[in-house]
């Protein structure tokens, strides 16, 4: 893993609010060269009400599930057999370590980048606004009822006076089980490894959130996409998930991480990979209330400048040519796509309603 000033070249994010690289919204269009000028009406009203919606919205689901338990995939070295069930019947998994005596992260460790955000979240509004970087989606996010941040793998800020080194040692060991979990995901899959040792290749985030006051999921701020989101569990702790099925609810492991695959990952696999759509949402209402909450969930993700396609699997790596012939033709479900054209679209037009994977499936 290279040093934290190398590091952070890598994994800087442009900042497409300001300069050449701004990326604007796509503009949504409803326009068909039969409608009626009423349809048109009701189209337009329809896309008005989707954009006021409130930021902190709970969603509507097809059906929502308590899990009583997850299904776990042992750590470093997990049965592809498990891991392969897990990624493709549900989108989520606890990862644990082989030795139950040894834990993936070390528990103090957590506990003390627990502090470091808890301290965040108690600056003046003032203060959360001038010591991050406003470089979307890095910084802190005003547009939510709870507080949230988003940092870089090195927790970067803009003043010399707060101290996140346990935050930082955290988030980077934590970034190491991520890149492993990858390594171990593709093997199973039977793809090349999209990331190996090329730190230039994925793009690391922290998001830190407080804990909604209730006992009911809620999205609180923009979908972002991802490969894989990682959770350590310090303590028992039922979490919401904006699964494929609707919001289920899970109950990790105390000192196990729970994993969560996204948009990215499922496109690798050409669709055959279940997924989550949001970060874990932390279920308060079952807290003490004295004790505020904190969720720190680490996103592997890519940089803005990546296309996405699905991956080759290993066995055609030495018959390109016949790849190449078969791939668009049967093994293919996506288009390629820009990540950062992807990543503004539904983090700022927050698709709840509708998949934004759809517009880029190869029609058959």
């Amino acid at each position: 893993m290279a040093s934290s000033s190398s590091h952070l070249n890598h994994h800087q994010l442009p900042n497409i609010h300001d300069g050449a690289t701004a990326a604007p919204p796509p503009t949504p269009s409803f326009t068909h060269p039969n409608t009626t000028a009423k349809s048109e009406t009701a189209a337009d009203a329809l896309f008005h009400l989707f954009h006021r919606l409130p930021p902190n919205l709970s969603l509507p689901t097809r059906r929502s599930s308590v899990v009583a338990s997850l299904p776990t995939v042992s750590f470093p070295a997990g049965s592809c057999d498990d891991l392969i069930s897990a990624a493709t019947e549900f989108g989520y998994f606890n990862l644990a370590s082989n030795d139950d005596s040894d834990t993936i992260i070390p528990s103090g460790l957590a506990e003390a980048a627990e502090s470091d955000s808890l301290a965040l979240l108690e600056l003046s509004e003032e203060e959360k606004e001038s010591s991050f970087p406003k470089n979307w989606p890095l910084g802190y996010e005003t547009e939510s009822e709870t507080p949230s941040f988003c940092l870089d793998a090195d927790c970067s800020t803009e003043s010399s006076e707060l101290k996140l080194s346990s935050l930082r040692e955290f988030t980077r060991s934590l970034e190491k089980v991520g890149l492993k979990t990858v390594e171990m995901l593709a093997r199973a899959l039977g793809l090349e490894n999209p990331f190996g040792n090329d730190s230039t290749r994925f793009s690391t985030l922290m998001w830190l959130n407080q804990g909604v006051p209730d006992d009911k999921p809620a999205i609180t701020n923009g979908f972002y996409p991802f490969v894989v989101c990682l959770q350590y569990q310090i303590r028992e702790q039922k979490y919401w998930l904006l699964s494929e099925s609707g919001w289920v609810s899970v109950s990790p492991r105390v000192n196990s991480v729970l994993v969560t695959l996204g948009d990215i990952a499922q496109v690798w696999r050409s669709g055959k990979l279940k997924r989550v759509r949001y970060r874990p949402v932390v279920c308060s209402g079952q807290l003490d209330g004295a004790r505020k909450s904190v969720t720190m969930t680490l996103m592997l993700t890519l940089r803005m400048d990546s296309m996405v396609s699905p991956l080759k699997d290993i066995s055609d790596v030495d018959k390109e040519e016949e790849y190449a012939e078969k791939h668009d033709e049967e093994g293919r479900v996506f288009r390629s796509f820009c990540f950062e054209d992807y990543a503004w679209r539904v983090y700022h037009e927050r698709l709840f309603f509708k998949d934004p994977l759809d517009r880029y499936k190869i029609k058959t």
